[in-house]
């Protein structure tokens, strides 16, 4: 991230609920799949819910162009529909929590009643606290004192990042709430690298007093009085806040704001309730985000408001959010692309406002609802994209698997116009596919101005990908919510320093031996890693049935010789053998390496989840190779040095990986908020200067069955590739973001690592090497994204951006920074749709590249395809295009 980017444009069940059981609302899940040829799917939106009430819309359908050996034949409609209509019991309450149930300050979570031993090694300060309570510093949580003062010296206690310090790795800060009602009248600031954290049992409210000063309840990044932020918005990482109810009620309901989130990666906000005003003079808002390049949102609810969530961010991942009572339930504001995953929205006056701008200055690039409910509304998503709206591509919408309930308009257009119509109230209908955008297919080679793209939508989602309700398998992270301390171990009392200096290697290992490996029966013991940064010099061996927490962002770093060899790769954390089986859970981890490390891998997995149990995987987990405290690749000896012309000198000590993330053969795994990052920045010094580091592959996913799932997932600054996926299946992503190296092409992607077939490397030189001179350089840059012999893969929204050539963002504009951006390779065909691989890239926006992505048409030396950038696909800064289907 840069400043240059500042432009708009479960554990067991009682172990890891999300919601302590105090919530009154029974969530009513509608989750229905309707099983349709191309033909009936033609039919029922062509024609109409005739029998629903539903009003349909007439498009265009893949599959409605004649193609070659007539594999897509022509679908003739007919007056009648297949759509399965079911009326669902509501069991949906409005009435809001309760307050907390435990006397102030009490607490029984387990994160409250341990013995916390954290330490902070690079601080100036060696007794710096990491882990702070709030009642220790003074708050009352009685619903009466004003806690804005002891909430806010919690907070910034020791020396913290706050106004004027742009980012710091050094002064990391957990900042618990016991239960209580904690009033306050001005803004709880989260500072840089802060964690608040409630107690999810009992969940701690903030009441907003009636003479509430501030702006927001929680202000992620303030603005001083000229109107600066006080952080880079897009370089505005490492913050969580999780397990609150925010309450603006007190307040008058024409100002309050729940949470200003501007923010960018390694950040999230979880199992937040927000209640509002729902009066008609509301004009309250429950989470208010002006900028940033984020991000992830989980299990939030709204109540009332004039806006629930009102959203601008470059691309983000939002998954299970529920709005009540809202008059517009989500605004977006501006985006590049953003997924909304399980949105349920009930009784609102709009559903999902992505009209800023107006046809002549649209200013949403793309936004995808997969999975989601919207009941008794009037309108479900407002847009302003016509034929002719400008920027052509901008405001790309795609709806997949939407039920639907007494909503009188489901897509409204300019000047009202009614796009997709609506139903009846009280009858359920289940949309499968739709959208507005761009399509590009074998058979639509050079794209098309659609309004649908459907071709057996439903069925070509492979089982494995979804629950047992049809959609796409979510597991919301353990937060081991009834575990008492007791089964907490603490690496820190069992023998682990995490000085940054000591080898804890062996300790950590003994650790894991003693602790992991749960056997069948047994309750599991957690593997509770404090704060600290763990130096390893050898391989960590994680055995099946192993569950481990860091608190904040526990720090594993590899160090020494050991990694430091590229023609013998080894991995940090080894998370299993092939072909083992069992759960392992991880969370709030970071990895990196100190030094050279040409040969670390920081993680290989091979863990694959047993039929029938919870899906293992990471939450919270990030990669973050350089540019900070400790990790000997910072300013000034990585420093940038895009003056170094000719046969550039790089230099070995800079050389910081092998691989980041590697996801064996016999893999299977969950992944949810994972910034894996090789540093464009340096975080820690004074100026944050740019840096060149090398890291020779992001992330390798070699998965042979699947299923693997990625939410709110990005993979940055690599040379070879960001994301490959190799001779892999079942592929969940949604949303994943690349960068490619800002230094490229000086040196090109050929250097500091030479190909390695084993590992599936591109070969740039066989790729460009036919390409006149002057384009030679443009190509052999990081790939973004590239498949390789691979079927069923789901990308609902992709941002691969390319902004620099050597460091420069003059190619932007032209769309020269780079020659193609994905890259599909191989016509092998999938088992769920023979037809084709079955492959699906939705909301695909790119940046600075010529081809936003290319494959080969048919097998062998068939004819190569490329999407264009310039093929009127332009979303204002971005390019979009609504599918690729291949």
């Amino acid at each position: 991230m840069d400043t240059f980017r500042r432009r708009r444009s479960s554990s067991d069940a009682e172990e890891s609920g999300v919601y302590g059981s105090q919530s009154g609302i029974i969530n009513t899940r509608v989750r229905i799949y309707t099983m349709l040829t191309i033909g009936t799917i033609l039919c029922y939106m062509y024609y109409g819910y005739q029998s629903s009430g539903f009003r349909g819309y007439q498009y265009k359908i893949f599959g409605t162009v004649k193609a070659p050996n007539n594999e897509f034949p022509v679908a003739v409609p007919e007056p009648h529909t297949t759509v399965v209509e079911v009326d669902v019991t509501k069991t949906i309450s409005t009435v809001f929590e309760a307050a907390p149930t435990l006397a102030p300050g009490k607490s029984n979570f387990w994160l409250a009643n341990m013995e916390h031993r954290g330490v902070a090694p690079y601080h100036s300060d060696k007794k710096y606290q990491v882990f702070r309570n709030v009642f220790d510093f003074g708050a009352k949580g009685d619903g009466v004192t004003d806690d804005t003062a002891a909430i806010n010296a919690a907070i910034t206690a020791g020396e913290r990042c706050g106004e004027g310090c742009d980012s710091s790795t050094i002064s990391p800060a957990v900042v618990f709430f016991p239960p209580g009602r904690y009033l306050v009248s001005a803004s709880i600031v989260a500072l840089y690298y802060t964690q608040l954290v409630g107690d999810p049992l009992d969940m701690p409210i903030l009441l907003a007093s009636k003479n509430f000063g501030g702006w927001a309840v929680i202000d992620t990044d303030p603005y001083d009085p000229p109107g600066r932020n006080w952080y880079i918005n897009q370089n505005n990482f490492f913050r969580a806040i999780r397990n609150f109810v925010i309450d603006l009620t007190l307040m008058d309901p024409s100002k309050g704001v729940g949470i200003h989130h501007q923010v960018a990666q390694a950040t999230s906000i979880y199992n937040v309730i927000f209640k509002m005003h729902d009066s008609e003079g509301t004009q309250q808002r429950g989470i208010f985000m002006d900028n940033g390049s984020g991000g992830f949102l989980s299990s939030l609810k709204f109540y009332g408001g004039d806006c629930g969530a009102f959203l601008g961010n470059q691309q983000f991942t939002t998954i299970n959010l529920e709005f009540y009572n809202c008059k517009t339930a989500i605004y977006m504001n501006w985006d590049w692309v953003w997924l909304l995953k399980s949105i349920k929205i009930r009784n609102c006056g709009i559903g999902i406002d992505i009209s800023n701008g107006g046809p002549d200055d649209i200013h949403t690039g793309s936004v995808l609802l997969l999975d989601s409910y919207i009941e008794d509304t009037d309108i479900a998503i407002k847009t302003f994209r016509t034929k002719e709206s400008t920027p052509p591509a901008a405001g790309t919408l795609v709806i997949q698997n939407l039920v639907i309930s007494g909503v009188k308009t489901t897509v409204s257009g300019w000047k009202d116009e009614e796009i997709f119509g609506g139903n009846e109230k009280g009858r359920n209908t289940t949309i499968p596919f739709w959208g507005h955008g761009k399509g590009y297919s074998d058979h639509l080679p050079h794209g098309d101005d659609i309004n649908v793209v459907a071709d057996e939508t439903v069925d070509a989602i492979p089982v494995a990908l979804k629950d047992s309700a049809g959609k796409i398998l979510e597991r919301p992270r353990p937060l081991y919510r009834h575990i008492t301390p007791n089964r907490f171990v603490s690496v820190r009392a069992a023998g682990a320093v995490g000085d940054g200096v000591a080898d804890d290697t062996a300790a950590i290992q003994e650790i894991l031996n003693a602790n992991g490996n749960t056997p069948p029966g047994q309750k599991k013991r957690i593997i509770f890693f404090d704060y600290g940064v763990y130096r390893v010099t050898q391989t960590i061996y994680v055995p099946p049935n192993t569950y481990i927490v860091g608190e904040m962002w526990t720090v594993i770093m590899s160090s020494g010789s050991f990694f430091n060899d590229a023609k013998n790769p080894k991995p940090l954390f080894l998370v299993g053998k092939p072909g083992e089986e069992g759960t392992v859970e991880i969370s709030d981890m970071l990895f990196q390496t100190q030094g050279p490390a040409a040969g670390a891998i920081l993680m290989e997995w091979n863990i694959r989840s047993p039929q029938g149990q919870n899906v293992s995987g990471m939450w919270d987990v990030h990669f973050r190779v350089g540019g900070s405290a400790g990790t000997n690749l910072q300013d000034p000896k990585c420093i940038k040095k895009p003056d170094d012309q000719v046969n550039p000198h790089i230099d070995d000590d800079c050389v910081s990986a092998f691989m980041l993330l590697h996801i064996g053969k016999t893999a299977s795994l969950m992944m949810e908020n994972m910034w894996i990052w090789t540093s464009d920045h340096d975080l820690d010094s004074p100026k944050h200067e740019q840096i060149t580091i090398y890291t020779g592959r992001g992330l390798l996913c070699e998965a042979e069955l699947g299923p693997v799932w990625m939410y709110g997932h990005a993979v940055e600054h690599n040379v070879l590739y960001n994301y490959q996926l190799a001779n892999t299946k079942n592929i969940f992503m949604g949303v994943i973001q690349t960068e490619t190296p800002y230094y490229q092409s000086n040196p090109r992607a050929l250097q500091p690592f030479p190909p390695v077939a084993e590992y599936f490397d591109p070969d740039f030189e066989t790729v460009c090497g036919t390409l006149p001179p002057d384009q030679v350089s443009m190509c052999e840059k990081s790939w973004g994204l590239r498949i390789l012999n691979s079927t069923d893969v789901f990308a609902f929204g992709a941002g691969l951006y390319s902004f620099f050539e050597n460091y420069k963002t003059d190619c932007i504009e032209k769309r020269e920074c780079q020659r193609t951006m994905v890259m599909i390779d191989g016509d092998r065909k999938s088992d769920v749709v023979s037809s084709r691989s079955n492959i699906w890239l939705m909301g695909l926006v790119t940046i600075g590249t010529q081809n936003m992505a290319s494959w080969t048409r048919g097998s062998g030396d068939g004819e190569q395809v490329s999407v264009s950038a310039l093929d009127n696909n332009r979303a204002g800064f971005t390019d979009t295009v609504g599918l690729i289907l291949l």
